[in-house]
């Protein structure tokens, strides 16, 4: 099936691997290249700015070898990555082909993107933040909805993709919610130009992350995924495992009590942030008792550990 997105980034098919921290990696990417997709990777999965010029080097080569797919990076654009600057000013000196912006304003990366003839799609939740970011040129919205992992948005695939298309002229790629092909053909049904999966490539065998992990995402179903807010002070899906259970969902009452001081708050959350993300680094990269793993509802749908190709293959028939 054509669509813009497919056009765009010249795709055999209209799915973007979903960039998930620590999870995505180049290895993922060109297996996705390979089987004609799209995969992007968090800016921040790299310590340094020249390990991240060195993934996007690779890729480049890659693409040139494959012939098709495309790559891209996400970047967090707010306070909370004092690393933005330079991850942009290196994505646009390397090269990519899109960027995915969240959490702030995409404004500085969408004029420094296109001065390169890097394209910029934008994670949105709502239509306010939507025409926002088309008024500042974006080329695609990544509409994410309440069935997606990670920090997910609260209306439903049907409703935010209906909105964003009635009221936006660019194209709408459904994050959240596809584990298989009826589910991907179910967002395109409701207007969708493209998906955005994650929670499916956790359990496949080029991710870098502990097989526990991995298992855990066979294992569990979509019942068990759960929001909690001590990741990063905002709600997060998470595997509902015994330690989950154990510590609550909800952040500790100190925490919420600052988060009411208007000039504290912003202070709070980033403390929070930089906290969450090492308790998720160490939860990727070994097991503890305090092991706490980031999952969508979409493992619902992963019953082994599989190569990247083959869950290609599952979403796209």
């Amino acid at each position: 099936m054509r669509t813009r997105l497919s056009d765009m980034l010249h795709l055999d098919h209209p799915l973007i691997m979903a960039p998930m921290f620590l999870v995505s990696n180049v290895a993922m990417v060109k297996e996705g290249m390979r089987s004609g997709v799209a995969g992007c990777i968090p800016a921040l999965n790299y310590r340094t700015i020249d390990e991240l010029r060195s993934a996007a080097q690779a890729l480049k080569v890659a693409k040139a070898e494959y012939g098709k797919g495309a790559f891209g990076f996400n970047l967090i654009v707010n306070k909370s990555n004092p690393k933005a600057a330079k991850q942009l000013e290196a994505l646009c000196e390397e090269g990519c082909d899109f960027i995915i912006t969240s959490l702030g304003s995409p404004e500085t990366t969408i004029n420094a993107a296109h001065r390169v003839g890097i394209k910029v799609f934008c994670d949105v939740t709502d239509l306010r933040f939507a025409q926002k970011v088309e008024a500042l040129g974006a080329d695609a919205l990544i509409a994410v909805n309440n069935e997606a992992g990670g920090h997910r948005g609260d209306l439903g695939p049907k409703e935010l993709i209906e909105q964003l298309r009635t009221h936006c002229s660019i194209p709408v790629i459904s994050a959240g919610g596809v584990g298989t092909k009826a589910e991907m053909d179910r967002m395109l049904g409701y207007g969708a130009e493209g998906v955005s999966v994650g929670s499916p490539f956790i359990a496949s065998l080029e991710a870098p992350i502990t097989d526990d992990y991995k298992q855990a995402c066979v294992q569990y179903n979509a019942q068990d995924i759960v929001l909690t807010e001590r990741i990063s002070g905002t709600p997060c899906t998470v595997i509902n495992t015994p330690y989950v259970q154990k510590v609550g969902t909800r952040s500790p009452w100190l925490e919420r009590m600052l988060n009411k001081n208007k000039r504290l708050k912003k202070w709070v959350k980033m403390f929070r942030f930089y906290i969450g993300m090492k308790a998720t680094e160490v939860a990727a990269q070994q097991v503890t008792y305090k092991t706490v793993w980031v999952a969508g509802p979409s493992i619902q749908h992963s019953k082994a550990v599989e190569p990247v190709q083959a869950i290609v293959k599952r979403l796209v028939g």
